[in-house]
């Protein structure tokens, strides 16, 4: 048994336009859009009446993509919770990035929450923490060469 590599990373949002909007501002591109509801969907999600719509975005170059997920039914009662870098469970994406200072000051200019600001980790990289859409953290990351 092994694995081959990462696919995706899932993401459920209730606005798909303003998440996709954001992904696509940072440099993703639209790999495939589609919908799906039936009982198939319902057997594999393991929930009743379920239908979506998806966005799939990665780069061109790559493998590995972020699903982006609109459940019009069922819908999720609790609504967004508000997760920070320690909460338990499955927190945040790392983007590499390249001129991590413009991105930052884009999204700052865009109203994107920003983490404390970008931090030297050692000399291998500078990060930054962001709060995209709907609660979505991501960090950034760019390699100092």
């Amino acid at each position: 048994m092994k694995i081959n590599r990462i696919d995706h990373v899932s993401i459920n949002v209730n606005d798909l336009l303003q998440a996709k909007a954001f992904f696509l501002e940072l440099g993703l591109e639209v790999q495939a859009e589609w919908e799906m509801e039936g009982e198939q969907l319902d057997r594999i999600v393991g929930l009743k009446n379920v239908k979506t719509s998806c966005v799939g975005l990665g780069m061109p170059d790559g493998d590995a993509w972020i699903e982006l997920v609109k459940f019009y039914t069922p819908s999720d009662q609790k609504g967004i919770q508000q997760t920070f870098a320690n909460t338990l469970g499955i927190r945040h994406i790392c983007l590499n990035v390249e001129d991590i200072e413009t991105i930052v000051a884009k999204l700052k200019n865009d109203g994107v929450e920003i983490f404390g600001g970008i931090e030297r980790y050692g000399g291998s990289y500078k990060l930054c923490y962001v709060r995209g859409p709907e609660g979505i953290l991501l960090e950034l990351a760019e390699k100092i060469t």
